[in-house]
């Protein structure tokens, strides 16, 4: 079990941030898990309360008003400050509070931030010299500008970074808050607050998010589109090239140059793509036996199957399973001080044929 990092007479208190037209479903799943530790361990591990600029209710996205508890000038000292944000978060930029932020860092808070949060961090200054992440809308314009060249902005669906906390939004805050409880309270409480919201499996912080197909990088042909659907539906029994080709009514030759031209590799190997993402989705989500998952997603040959998972991902599908729980309590730590954030940061640009298939393949 890991022990909380805070001391064991109180509670750890969060404050969440409110800013206006928030999003309020990644609210509810940041706060719900803390709730739900405290009623599962049958003591308060944690405490919360919401604050505001000015102290005055906010509307969320969804035209809802929240009260708050707090204005940032009187909110009480807090271990960690989540900011909440959605739409338009350039346009609710507040001078007052990005102050604010930078006293918090400066007393060394651990801050945090769900959807488009870490944009308000970064324009505070708080986040130079971390890793963080936010939601995928916003974060084309980030990674092509200049803007914080300081930050390493990623595509994962959260990230913690020392004591920095950030998560594209949506309920994946109830996946960066389970894995926060899970490394101050345990993976068994973590994993039975999962179970009580009927949430699936915790997922990691190596998990990226999905773009949608029709907003990848230039237009997507429908042909194109047509055949990777086909793909995604024949992952037991792989369709040959001559087959996708036939059922999506084009040549092969064309196909290979529409790959080509947008995805920037042969069908063949997005198609492989494609079927070791599904494996690894049956692993981490699945009790299935390794030989079992190999099968369903294509591979005849156990041996044939750990080799191209272990060339995708760095790991065998055996050690995928074993390293999940690993992950779960002590993922996200800091890189190697040594390594400059500007080298951190994800690819920029579209020339990676793995971040293509991560971008365009449903995982979850």
């Amino acid at each position: 079990m890991v022990h909380p990092t805070g001391p064991a007479t109180r509670p750890k208190r969060v404050s969440f941030l409110l800013v206006p037209r928030f999003s309020q479903i990644a609210l509810i799943a940041a706060i719900e898990p803390l709730r739900m530790a405290n009623e599962l361990a049958g003591k308060e591990l944690y405490a919360w309360q919401t604050v505001s600029r000015d102290g005055a209710p906010v509307a969320a996205s969804n035209g809802l008003r929240s009260p708050v508890d707090f204005a940032t000038h009187s909110a009480p000292t807090q271990d960690l400050v989540i900011v909440c944000s959605g739409v338009q978060v350039q346009q609710h930029l507040d001078h007052a509070v990005l102050v604010w932020l930078r006293r918090l860092a400066g007393i060394h808070t651990a801050l945090g931030a769900v959807c488009t949060g870490a944009y308000m961090l970064a324009r505070a200054g708080v986040l130079d010299g971390y890793r963080c992440t936010l939601h995928w809308e916003e974060l084309n314009g980030v990674q092509d500008a200049t803007l914080f060249p300081q930050v390493a902005f990623g595509e994962e669906l959260f990230v913690i970074d020392r004591d920095r906390y950030t998560c594209s939004g949506g309920v994946v805050a109830m996946d960066m808050m389970l894995t926060l409880v899970a490394r101050e309270h345990g993976a068994d409480l973590a994993e039975r607050i999962a179970e009580e919201y009927m949430h699936e499996r915790i997922r990691d912080a190596t998990e990226r998010q999905q773009t949608p197909l029709r907003l990848s990088p230039g237009a997507t042909p429908p042909k194109l589109v047509e055949t990777i659907k086909l793909m995604e539906a024949n992952i037991q029994e792989p369709l040959t090239l001559d087959e996708l080709a036939a059922l999506s009514r084009i040549s092969r030759r064309q196909l290979e140059r529409l790959f080509q031209r947008y995805l920037e590799c042969v069908p063949t190997r997005y198609y492989m793509n494609l079927r070791l993402l599904r494996s690894r989705h049956m692993l981490r989500q699945t009790a299935y036996p390794v030989t079992e998952v190999g099968l369903a997603c294509g591979f005849i040959s156990p041996p044939h199957f750990t080799k191209c998972y272990h060339q995708y991902f760095g790991a065998s599908p055996s050690e995928e399973r074993r390293l999940r729980r690993q992950r779960l309590l002590f993922g996200g730590t800091q890189p190697p001080p040594s390594v400059p954030a500007r080298a951190r940061a994800a690819p920029r640009g579209g020339n990676s044929v793995r971040k293509r298939t991560d971008a365009l393949w449903r995982q979850e």
